[in-house]
């Protein structure tokens, strides 16, 4: 069973439904050759699952929320109805897709895109976040153990498959629990007593598991990677416990003079959070966001003529002890006030 919990929220609602092959078949995207095959394209442009082809006419459907409604309506007079005009249902499933589906590869993807956020940690912030914002809807004096009462509704068929990805996922990156207090008791009642939901909790476990097996997030920083290296003389600077000439400061940046100048105006440019970045060669996909804050500062601290800087100035990052590194911390120096040579010494 492939690894996708937007597919799972429309097999919930077959399964609730009772509906068989016969109604909906269900075809793994590995038998049209992968998500990115010619012959996936044509049903789903974007390569992404889940994606329908309705028999009757050949429409074909992409998104697991417009896949899930169609079920839901042309199987109206079958099993649960999921409730589709609950106002408090569709806007947890809304909230779902906008602000949890939209990043969480945070949590599994070796490299990716973090949407808005430029590092992996803040997109994790973010998606514990919205599942408390989710937790604010959720009332246990509704009378039920699903989320709009004692009827299934499409919320529950969206968030939970969601939430065993979250439940699995999230204490790799040390956020335990992984789920709010009101949602993790909603989780484990549907985990533990509605047969639809212990199979899709099952399939999506089994399939987890292999990439566990695989060592998924050995290489993924936060989780199997991890930033173990000493704490050094910048953390007692932004911990203010040693005393620094701050020169400019950003919510991820801090830039102050260097202490030993090397020329008349030479200032250190630093992230707040290392985040592993000990050195310039550990920099990886995930570290742009940041390294181009750097370099932002270090331009902006350039111009400021207050600072004794002129007509330009050198930038450098030195590199280990090969490259004169002295701080495992990374920091730009960005020396300015007279006239540069080269090469370097």
């Amino acid at each position: 069973m492939p690894v996708s919990n937007n597919g799972a929220r429309c097999r919930l609602i077959m399964y609730k439904k009772g509906l068989t092959e016969n109604d909906v078949g269900i075809v793994y995207p590995s038998e049209l050759g992968g998500l990115k095959a010619e012959e996936y394209l044509k049903v789903n442009p974007q390569g992404k699952m889940p994606s329908m082809v309705c028999s009757e006419n050949g429409l074909k459907l992409a998104e697991s929320d417009t896949i899930a409604r169609y079920i839901m309506s042309k199987y109206a007079s079958v099993g649960p109805s999921f409730q589709p005009d609950n106002p408090k249902s569709n806007l947890i499933s809304r909230l779902h897709d906008m602000y949890l589906t939209s990043i969480q590869g945070c949590m599994y993807k070796a490299q990716g895109n973090f949407g808005p956020f430029g590092t992996r940690k803040d997109a994790i912030a973010e998606y514990v976040k919205q599942l408390k914002v989710i937790e604010d809807l959720i009332d246990p004096n509704d009378g039920g153990m699903y989320l709009c009462g004692s009827e299934v509704s499409l919320a529950d068929a969206t968030l939970f498959p969601s939430c065993v990805f979250a439940n699995f996922m999230l204490p790799k990156f040390d956020v335990n629990p992984p789920l709010p207090p009101k949602m993790t008791q909603w989780f484990i009642d549907l985990r533990e007593k509605d047969p639809a939901f212990i199979k899709v909790y099952d399939e999506i476990t089994n399939a987890l598991a292999s990439w566990e097996k695989n060592d998924r997030w050995g290489s993924i920083l936060g989780a199997g990677w991890r930033d173990e290296e000493p704490s050094t003389l910048f953390d007692k600077i932004l911990a203010g416990e040693i005393p620094a000439c701050i020169v400019m400061e950003t919510d991820k940046v801090l830039a102050f003079k260097d202490i030993n100048p090397a020329a008349p105006a030479h200032v250190l440019v630093i992230p707040k959070d290392r985040n592993g970045l000990t050195r310039l060669r550990k920099a990886t996909d995930e570290h742009a966001d940041i390294l181009g804050k750097l370099m932002v500062v270090a331009a902006k601290v350039s111009r400021d003529a207050d600072l004794g800087f002129g007509d330009g100035a050198r930038i450098v990052i030195n590199d280990g002890p090969d490259g004169g590194q002295e701080v495992n911390h990374l920091h730009i120096h960005v020396l300015g006030g007279r006239s540069m040579q080269w090469p370097p010494g």
